[in-house]
């Protein structure tokens, strides 16, 4: 396990990363982080590309599941609900213990297990001190708050370090 915030490649959407070739690789369980991952901030409705992303991870026989850090009540669920995933909010990323209950709850061990988030700080560093292999995309949408134009600043050195070192 490692307190790296380099991730396994750099991917435009969580829909352009294979669920074939993820099978492909061993991967039986995909942890996804909800906002702007799945969705931008604020939706609460799945996307048709995200339902018909996991119907493909399904057919691959790789689980979804949603880890999210989300505090608004009912988020996490409601979304994991109509995507029929099970969810587990308030998670703590980066710590460890929330990736290493979910992956608990599905019967998965780190190595066959990816984590698919937005950000580095939380998502990455997170995924890699738990052993499982983290796998960033860009955020779906950055408007709306100062802060989020800041920290991806920050991460950018970590962005692109990950994107000479794909998984996929």
């Amino acid at each position: 396990m490692s307190l790296s915030p380099i991730p396994r490649g750099v991917y435009p959407s969580i829909t352009d990363i294979s669920p074939k070739a993820l099978a492909e690789k061993g991967v039986r369980l995909v942890l996804a982080d909800l906002d702007n991952t799945l969705a931008p901030y604020k939706v609460t409705v799945p996307p048709a590309g995200v339902i018909a992303w996991k119907e493909s991870l399904a057919a691959e026989g790789i689980s979804l599941f949603l880890l999210s850090n989300s505090r608004k009540p009912g988020r996490a669920q409601k979304f994991a609900e109509q995507l029929g995933i099970p969810y587990q909010g308030r998670s703590g990323k980066p710590k460890r213990a929330g990736y290493l209950r979910a992956m608990e709850r599905m019967g998965a061990a780190p190595e066959e297990t990816v984590m698919v988030g937005d950000q580095i700080f939380t998502d990455t560093l997170g995924a890699n001190n738990a052993g499982v292999i983290p796998l960033l995309v860009l955020p779906i949408r950055l408007a709306g708050n100062p802060g989020r134009y800041i920290r991806y600043a920050v991460e950018t050195p970590f962005r692109l370090l990950g994107k000479r070192r794909p998984f996929l």
